[in-house]
């Protein structure tokens, strides 16, 4: 079975397969913030869509972020990663540089999680 939720003509924001969650890349809703800004923003909007399927950040197993400038953004992104990530669970995780689809956006995340 699949359930997938917030789903419109061209995507899913999240799916659920096989207990496992897999949220679509999540950018900021409010672009004018700097990457400390953004970074907590799709952070927060991850766990709420987490909880949408009754998942938390601890359940998380892969993290991909996207950011737009890694020399100028990396440590931002981290200091805000470092405060939310789970201690006990960290998950894996890959950072890489790319272009946004807008120019504002600083940063993009994708997350898989484990459902139990």
């Amino acid at each position: 079975m699949v359930i997938r939720k917030q789903v419109n003509e061209r995507m899913s924001r999240t799916v659920v397969h096989n207990n496992t969650v897999y949220l679509a890349g999540i950018v900021s809703d409010d672009k004018t913030l700097d990457i400390k800004g953004q970074a907590a923003r799709v952070l927060a909007i991850a766990e709420e869509r987490l909880a949408e399927v009754e998942v938390t950040k601890h359940d998380i197993l892969r993290v991909e972020i996207f950011v737009k400038d890694i020399y100028r953004d990396f440590a931002g992104f981290n200091s805000v990663w470092d405060e939310w990530v789970s201690k006990e669970n960290p998950p894996a995780r890959a950072c890489v540089e790319t272009n946004m689809a807008s120019v504002e956006t600083l940063v993009e995340i994708i997350v898989t999680a484990a459902k139990n």
